[in-house]
């Protein structure tokens, strides 16, 4: 196999919780793996799962002495837009076709699979590939490849120089340039300790390694030359904990991470985003001054529409204790303010960073009270009157290994699961949506992915805010948008500057205070000359500062 040369990665794409892979978003294991390859003569080629279902031919070429590797797997139930994840089906199918090259497939697939939340993943054997790399798919196939078994727990020491070595197979996304680099800076879990939480794979991962300033500055660099802007602090459970150690909260080092944010800043002076993921309530909660310091050191060094995602999974106390979760609900709720407090000033319109929460329904100890706490909870937040850029709810999706697996309440609860989440949508979601993006904030370089009427687009980042514009836009478009509208999970936005000269009438009743008849009446007596003019048929309008004629 080293003498050959033609090597293929097949990205199924993953999402677990401390790593996300589906795109735009391209995993480290990707990345890693193209870097094995590369380091042992192959000339690796990519190709996403979704390229694979357009056109089979582009996997069906491999010839004997070729070598396929491909990274999938879900541990954490998802809707995605920029991509469908691969079905077990699809891989099986994958392995079978694949009939003459070496083949091997690595990821969390390893702990078994699920076709969807609120179902148990079952842990089988791949059919159809050669060999299943176990633990971190870079390490395990430098291993098989020099004749050992197929597995190997990580090791920065031999992932770095990887990392740097095959960041140039992300100029093969097919959306690129507009690809998510998610960044590794730990594996493991320092709850480990305590079990971790009843239903998270992390723990497999065992205790937190850190990886080394150094070595993520040294990759991000790589990846700059290789054509990538767009960041994110992604692999890890708890960036707070980040180069920290102590127990199963540890204290944060605020200047650690400010070294950190510095270096990739100077890695990639032109990046256009950076962002971060997990962040754990727990730890904000049990060492606030430190964990403000850090935050601020966050918001100090990253771009502006941030979210730090909260793993609150439920308010209902006698849930977490069941569960062993990381924070209780107060605990949750002064997270948030302290989040806010740091990151809710806002930037160029849009908040700098701001909490999303991930509820988990089918939990162990959960009855229909639950659902009344977590209810009560959300109350709690828009009283308040505190800012939150997402509520996520999903039920479990149990593995081997983990407790969830023998405990929990999948089915119990489902019609009730299915009115909270529907209560969520309307009674939270829509006005806090009015609160975070109201009428008239411009959302910069929102990038088509659904064409149609209305087209659908959103920005680069962590849980970007879906975005509706009321016009057929080919997929690939690139444009900034001014929100004039908020819906439950998406806003409706024009494209920014409002051309009210050339804009369809369909779009132009969007705008707020128009509607169908004044649209009418704006197209009639088109051409305008200024403002002036405007205003006599369409009235006051909160976004008349983006208007063109």
């Amino acid at each position: 196999m080293p003498g050959s040369t033609n090597a293929l990665i097949i990205d199924g794409y993953v999402d677990e919780p401390a790593c996300l892979g589906v795109a735009p978003y391209i995993s480290p294991y990707v990345r890693e793996v193209a870097g094995v390859l590369s380091e042992r003569g192959y000339t690796p080629g990519y190709v996403t799962i979704d390229q694979v279902r357009s056109d089979p031919a582009l996997v069906a070429g491999q010839g004997r002495g070729d070598l396929v590797v491909m990274i999938a797997g879900l541990t954490v139930p998802g809707t995605y837009i920029g991509g469908k994840p691969a079905t077990l089906t699809e891989i099986q199918q994958l392995g079978t076709l694949l009939r003459e090259p070496t083949t091997a497939i690595g990821g969390p697939i390893a702990f078994g699979y699920a076709p969807g939340g609120g179902r148990k993943a079952i842990r089988q054997a791949i059919t159809g590939f050669d060999v299943t790399l176990t633990g971190s798919p870079a390490v395990a196939l430098d291993a098989w490849l020099s004749g050992g078994e197929p597995a190997g727990s990580t090791d920065y020491s031999l992932t770095d120089p990887w990392c740097v070595a095959g960041a140039g197979i992300i100029a093969r996304h097919p959306a690129f340039p507009y690809v998510m680099c998610e960044l590794e800076t730990a594996t493991g879990c320092s709850r480990a300790t305590v079990g971790g939480c009843s239903f998270c794979t992390e723990p497999f991962y065992g205790l937190p390694r850190y990886r080394s300033i150094g070595g993520i500055a040294e990759e991000v660099a790589a990846l700059r030359a290789a054509g990538a802007r767009h960041f994110r602090l992604g692999r890890q459970p708890d960036l707070l904990a980040y180069q920290s150690s102590g127990g199963e909260f540890p204290v944060p080092r605020p200047e650690v991470l400010r070294e950190l944010f510095s270096a990739i800043r100077e890695s990639a002076p032109d990046l256009r985003t950076l962002h971060i993921d997990n962040i754990n309530p727990g730890t904000i909660a049990r060492h606030e001054e430190a964990a403000r310091e850090a935050l601020a050191a966050i918001v100090a060094g990253h771009t502006p529409g941030d979210i730090a995602a909260f793993g609150m999974e439920t308010a209902d106390p006698a849930v977490v204790a069941a569960n062993n979760l990381k924070a209780m609900p107060d605990d949750v709720f002064r997270a948030i303010e302290v989040v806010n407090d740091v990151g809710g000033k806002r930037t160029g319109g849009i908040p700098e960073l701001l909490p999303g929460l991930n509820f988990i329904v089918g939990l162990a100890g959960e009855t229909p009270a639950t659902f009344d706490e977590n209810e009560a909870f959300l109350r709690r937040v828009l009283k308040a009157g505190l800012l939150v850029r997402r509520v996520n709810i999903r039920q479990v999706m149990p593995f081997e290994g983990t407790a969830a697996y023998e405990e929990n309440t999948l089915g119990l609860h489902d019609a009730r699961f299915r009115a909270f989440k529907e209560w969520t949508r309307r009674e939270f979601d829509e006005p806090m949506l009015s609160r975070v993006f109201p009428a008239g904030t411009i959302l910069s370089d929102v990038i088509v992915e659904v064409a149609g009427k209305p087209s659908f687009g959103r920005q680069m980042g962590s849980y970007p805010i879906l975005v509706g514009i009321p016009l057929a836009l080919p997929v690939g478009s690139v444009l900034d948008a001014v929100v004039v509208d908020q819906g439950m999970r998406s806003v409706t936005a024009l494209p920014c500057p409002v051309e009210v000269n050339t804009l369809p009438v369909a779009a132009l009743r969007w705008i707020p205070g128009v509607g169908k008849k004044r649209a009418a009446a704006i197209a009639a007596r088109r051409p305008f000359g200024s403002l002036a003019e405007f205003r006599k048929v369409a009235g006051e309008t909160p976004v008349d500062g983006v208007m063109v004629f």
